[in-house]
């Protein structure tokens, strides 16, 4: 999550305002240190005390420049203050001091010593630095500064307040620096335009990376955490109205989420909704995934959908939904894998209630304390169906003998089971009192038949359910009458025996 915060910080060198302001105040600074600068009406022109300041600032001057050192740019700062303590430029030389400290990486000292020039406004830091550029600059650099912090997790809450701060003047300053008819000639429109578009993004991503700084200071306590995982979204849940399009926003809120599950289990359900929503969110604005963040995420999503939920079914529709409010309905509710193989078994159960039956009863005999099922449960026990249905239902496969059979083999197959069903219910033609009673005829195979019976013996191997019962307890049987035997052949009479033979 980290790297994609820092892609909002700028911590590059500031491209667009080296074109914009950095380079073109240069000459106006060169012009204040020699006290050439013309003031405004009834306002006293800043100078220089003497030669010696003027030397120091025009070497501040160089320092500040792309080419510049950072740490004689300290170096040189430190002289000026320590031998001029009182200057016209004080303004000025602190804002210095907030690139100084911003080129040596020290966002909080950089951020420490803008704070006095922000606290006066956007009208002191037009009166005290007389440039525009230089409080572009200076409001730039101090947003910059205290995103780094907040990402870093280092912020003092001065800090975010002094950032904060100096996000908001650097949004309103922005239209006014960036107005059309301020262009520099030699700036294109595009130029012009990229500038405006820099700063408004660096303005929002620090109140952004501020918004969740609450949140994500707890978290970093201890990420896995379940009890610091709440604590913290109850943080991130407060920058929601003034961010509720944030794809980075919606991804921290599903991970705090999803790490609450433990305890928590419907969290998860919040965690896919959270996840869905931030991949569903416009790429490439502040606050907002990349194309490449958002495809990871895209991936993660399904794959942990898929395990929740057993398969992908509904993730679009998720998706379409959570794109439209950064929270879940009140009624939301993803089912479960296991929600699903349920519904689908009472489902196939309604459909199918003698398969069913059937297959609850083939899937305890196959368990390994099969036999003792068979035992306790099935042996010499009735089964019947409810109110006059019968239980079973199969293929008859086969009549042992084919006339007045004594016993009828039937299968029963799975829907679109492949090849010849195999026999695996026995099915002895019985009286009550359990003497054999064999159809009168013969009975027609292949068709089907529905049964109930009593279960009188098992074998696993092969599998094998032998079950007591008699004609009237089955339905579906085409008996016909047996062919009569073939008359047996007479033998032909032995010849006479003729006189004398």
């Amino acid at each position: 999550m980290r790297k994609y915060m820092k892609t909002m910080i700028g911590t590059a060198a500031v491209a667009a305002l080296a074109v914009v302001a950095m380079t073109a105040t240069a000459n106006l600074a060169s012009a204040q240190a020699a006290a050439a600068a013309q003031p405004a009406a009834g306002k006293k022109a800043k100078a220089v005390k003497d030669t010696g300041e003027y030397d120091i600032y025009n070497e501040v001057i160089k320092d500040a420049s792309p080419q510049g050192n950072a740490k004689k740019f300290l170096t040189d700062l430190d002289t000026w203050a320590q031998k001029y303590p009182a200057t016209d430029f004080k303004d000025i030389r602190a804002m210095y001091y907030v690139q100084a400290y911003a080129a040596n990486n020290d966002a909080s000292k950089s951020l420490d010593a803008a704070k006095a020039l922000i606290d006066e406004g956007i009208d002191g830091l037009k009166d005290g630095l007389d440039n525009p550029g230089f409080v572009l600059q200076l409001l730039y650099l101090a947003s910059r500064d205290a995103a780094a912090l907040a990402v870093g997790g280092t912020a003092t809450p001065d800090e975010l307040s002094t950032g904060g701060k100096a996000a908001q003047l650097l949004a309103d300053f922005a239209k006014t620096y960036f107005a059309p008819e301020n262009k520099p000639a030699k700036t294109t429109a595009d130029e012009w335009a990229q500038g405006l578009k820099q700063v408004e993004d660096q303005a929002q991503g620090t109140q952004f990376q501020i918004a969740l700084f609450p949140g994500a200071s707890v978290l970093k306590k201890n990420p896995k955490d379940p009890d610091t995982c709440a604590a913290a979204e109850a943080g991130f849940e407060k920058a929601l109205p003034q961010f509720p399009e944030s794809g980075l926003l919606a991804v921290q809120r599903a991970q705090v989420s999803l790490c609450q599950q433990s305890k928590k289990p419907e969290k998860a359900q919040q965690a896919l909704y959270l996840y869905a929503r931030a991949v569903s969110l416009p790429v490439g604005v502040v606050g907002g995934l990349d194309a490449a963040g958002q495809k990871t995420y895209d991936d993660y999503l399904k794959r942990i959908y898929t395990t929740f939920h057993g398969n992908d079914d509904g993730l679009a529709d998720l998706k379409a939904m959570a794109a439209k409010s950064p929270m879940p309905p009140a009624d939301f509710h993803i089912k479960t894998a296991r929600e699903v193989a349920t519904a689908k078994e009472e489902e196939f159960k309604t459909k199918n209630p003698q398969l069913a039956m059937w297959m609850s009863i083939k899937g305890n005999l196959a368990d390994t304390n099969g036999q003792a099922y068979f035992d306790d449960s099935l042996k010499e026990h009735d089964m019947s169906g409810e109110n006059g249905a019968k239980l079973l239902k199969g293929t008859l496969m086969s009549a042992n003998p084919a006339c007045r059979a004594k016993e009828l083999l039937v299968a029963i197959p799975l829907p679109d089971q492949q090849g010849t069903p195999v026999a695996e219910i026995t099915l002895r033609l019985m009286t009550e009192d359990g003497k054999p009673a064999p159809l009168t005829g013969k009975v027609d195979t292949g068709g089907e038949i529905q049964f109930n019976g009593v279960p009188a013996a098992f074998t696993k191997e092969p599998f094998m359910l032998t079950m007591d019962t008699d004609k009237s307890k089955i339905d579906g049987l085409n008996i016909t009458p047996c062919a009569p035997p073939a008359p047996a052949k007479k033998s032909a009479p032995a010849a006479k025996k003729k006189a004398g033979e």
